[in-house]
């Protein structure tokens, strides 16, 4: 089964970031992130946006939908 808290906690440390960090620079509470990687909380469509742009990443690829981290250039 697919854990996104465990993607997260691993595109966090591949940034070399704490949770606190993370929390700082997409203006999310540390709490939240925290609850994110353990899959204590699911994120809302807006924060899985956030994470996606911070990250670089396909919201595919976040939610395990794909094994391939790039993101499609933007169109319009």
């Amino acid at each position: 089964m697919y854990n996104l808290g465990e993607t997260i906690k691993l595109l966090r440390q591949k940034k070399n970031i704490t949770q606190k960090q993370l929390a700082i620079d997409t203006e999310l509470s540390e709490r939240g992130v925290q609850n994110y990687e353990l899959n204590l909380r699911r994120p809302t469509y807006d924060v899985i946006i956030k994470l996606c742009q911070y990250f670089d990443v396909s919201a595919d690829y976040l939610l395990g939908l794909s094994d391939e981290p790039t993101r499609l250039p933007h169109q319009g």
